[in-house]
């Protein structure tokens, strides 16, 4: 049976999200117009004082290079995450004696936030764009190595058994069996791991650094322009949806191109 939702239920499926993002409009304007009190410091977060504030800052010409170097940062971060992450996983996910052994350090690591490694950070690679690729790929390298670890485990033991009756070697069981099969994790811990990069971002790019969004919000609060600071927080607002929704795009799109009778990868992520 089809899962593809019918003609009619595409058509009507856009209302619900403009009806709720209506109704938060109307919250935010009622919130910081009409209960604040005149003068009150509030107003200046009202929806009438931030759109143009926004086209002000678009005006002015740093609001895109701004978005461009916390994208360019964004992007090394979770590459740095996924060049670690993925070996790890697997390393983790096919050897259960290293499992047991790195298990306590892998969950007393991942518990601590990264922005508590600041401090670190700062001292190691100085000001500048490491240390915000250091954060970055600190907080989006757990997701990663767990979501591959959980795919690897979840993987039939059958599946490589006879691969390796039939003479396979290790590099063609990695790249025949273990990598397809966990393919479906992956994509989900890449996710979560945009999510959580995307979060980290904006604080570690207050650490000195002289561009991207969470430098602008500084600024602009340094400048008591706080209309600007909120609508930098808009932005950082609606680029994550987008981000976020374009990564679950491309993991949908890639699960529906799945050939007929492939097995599919399971959805549930164990938390350890």
């Amino acid at each position: 049976m089809s899962s593809r939702p019918s003609p009619r239920t595409r058509e009507t499926a856009w209302w619900p999200p403009v009806v709720a993002i209506a109704i938060a409009v109307a919250l935010w304007w009622f919130a910081t117009t009409i209960v604040a009190g005149a003068g009150s410091l509030i107003r200046d977060f009202a929806p009438q004082e931030v759109v143009p504030a926004l086209v002000e800052l678009f005006e002015r010409g740093v609001l895109l290079p701004d978005l461009a170097a916390s994208m360019w940062r964004l992007l090394v971060g979770l590459l740095i995450a996924a060049v670690i992450g993925i070996p790890l996983g697997l390393v983790i996910g096919l050897n259960p004696t290293i499992d047991r052994a790195v298990r306590p350090v892998t969950q007393f690591l991942r518990m601590i936030s990264p922005l508590s490694w600041a401090p670190i950070a700062v001292a190691l690679f100085g000001i500048g764009h490491r240390p915000v690729f250091f954060l970055i790929a600190a907080a989006a390298v757990w997701p990663i190595v767990i979501n591959t670890a959980a795919g690897v485990h979840a993987i039939e033991p059958g599946y490589l058994l006879v691969a390796r009756s039939m003479g396979a070697t290790r590099r063609e069981r990695l790249t025949t069996v273990v990598l397809p099969a966990i393919r479906g994790h992956l994509q989900t811990g890449l996710r979560v791991a945009l999510g959580i990069a995307w979060v980290v971002l904006v604080p570690a790019e207050m650490l000195g650094v002289r561009s991207g969004l969470g430098y602008q919000i500084l600024n602009a609060r340094d400048q008591l322009a706080y209309d600007q600071v909120m609508a930098v927080i808009l932005v950082i607002g609606v680029l994550g949806y987008l981000l976020d929704s374009a990564a679950q795009r491309l993991l949908t799109t890639r699960r529906r191109r799945r050939p007929q009778g492939a097995p599919a990868a399971p959805e549930t992520v164990p938390v350890d």
